[in-house]
């Protein structure tokens, strides 16, 4: 395991010994689980702009898309438990 030093400014380091206090940890463990969560945090909105962008690419390489408001209608049908048909989808308005 490697080690870093961050400077914490002293408002900060009480706001974290406080908090590690009333997690039941010390503020070593609270500091490591903040940087894991920041971490996984950042990784997750990575993938999904990753997604999106690969998805958004594939849209226009079809020129096909649904109208949100055909998507919407269709998806309060399913959630209220009525039977409901998917849209289609249409070309893409330019």
């Amino acid at each position: 395991m490697s080690t870093t030093t961050i400077r914490l400014p002293e408002e900060l380091k009480a706001k974290v010994t406080a908090a590690s206090a009333r997690a039941g940890m010390t503020a070593h463990a609270f500091i490591l689980d903040a940087i894991a969560e920041k971490t996984a945090n950042e990784e997750r909105r990575a993938e999904f702009e990753a997604l999106a962008e690969e998805r958004y690419a594939k849209v226009v390489a079809s020129g096909m898309t649904i109208p949100w408001s055909d998507m919407r209608a269709y998806l309060e049908k399913r959630i209220s438990g009525k039977p409901a048909k998917r849209p289609a989808a249409r070309k893409l308005a330019r």
